[in-house]
């Protein structure tokens, strides 16, 4: 059985294994100056959140997607009580953003390999290395772990309410995704992997999930993640659905 010290011990990768589709990738810390919501009658491809988020480099934006007008649904999912000792690497990182590489060793987030969520509860009970095959049993143990932290269906509001309540009184916000190319901001803040082809599967890859990590005054971690229904969640090791 697998504890959070044994866990973090095997997130290890070999050399030369790192994909990167997206132009870049990191983590940004800081602390939750305000959250809003986009005008949900006037906003452009993408429905948003926006967490403003003070660090000592200035006050950066994310932008979350919950919703979009082009009929494919957005899916969020609520994790909670993460374990701070897999997480110790990227709680120690000081505040600002931090470029993190596409590996298991780097602290990047994927919602299919991390055992933090996806594999993260059963594989305490079932073996780590059972999470690390693609195999019948790995995919059972992770519906096993869906049935506690299930997908639901973002009607816009309802995932922003999810966000805005873990968020509220939070003492450090974690936000993995992309830069924005100018100004300061993160985006992408979603699955990266798993596209059905078409405009977004060349930007599929592996251990580059955009994600919220969110730090309650009590020391737990609760984790925010959104998705596509398009998005597959078994992907091969470029991160395309299989």
């Amino acid at each position: 059985m697998c504890d959070d010290g044994l866990i973090a011990a095997l997130l290890t990768e070999p050399k030369g294994t790192s994909e990167m589709p997206l132009p870049a990738y990191g983590v940004l810390i800081g602390t939750l100056n305000h959250f809003t919501r986009e005008d949900p009658n006037n906003y452009g491809s993408w429905y948003h959140g926006k967490l403003y988020v003070d660090t000592p480099g200035g006050q950066y934006e994310g932008a979350v997607d919950v919703s979009t007008p082009s009929g494919v649904k957005v899916q969020y999912r609520v994790v909670r009580h993460l374990g701070r000792r897999a997480l110790s690497p990227i709680l120690a990182l000081p505040p600002g953003w931090s470029p993190l590489a596409t590996t298991r060793s780097s602290s990047a987030i994927d919602y299919l390999r991390s055992p933090l969520f996806g594999a993260g509860t059963a594989s305490r009970y079932f073996g780590f290395w059972l999470f690390r095959r693609d195999s019948l049993i790995g995919r059972f143990l992770r519906w096993l772990e869906a049935l506690r932290n299930p997908w639901l269906d973002s009607t816009g509001e309802n995932a922003l309410r999810a966000l805005e309540t873990q968020l509220l009184g939070s003492v450090r916000v974690f936000v993995y995704g992309a830069p924005y190319t100018s100004d300061l901001g993160v985006h992408d803040i979603h699955m990266n992997q798993g596209d059905p082809p078409g405009q977004f599967q060349h930007l599929d890859g592996i251990w580059q999930d955009g994600c919220v990590l969110i730090e309650r005054p009590s020391g737990e971690i609760v984790a925010f993640l959104t998705k596509f229904e398009t998005q597959s969640l078994h992907a091969n090791t470029q991160g395309l659905p299989i």
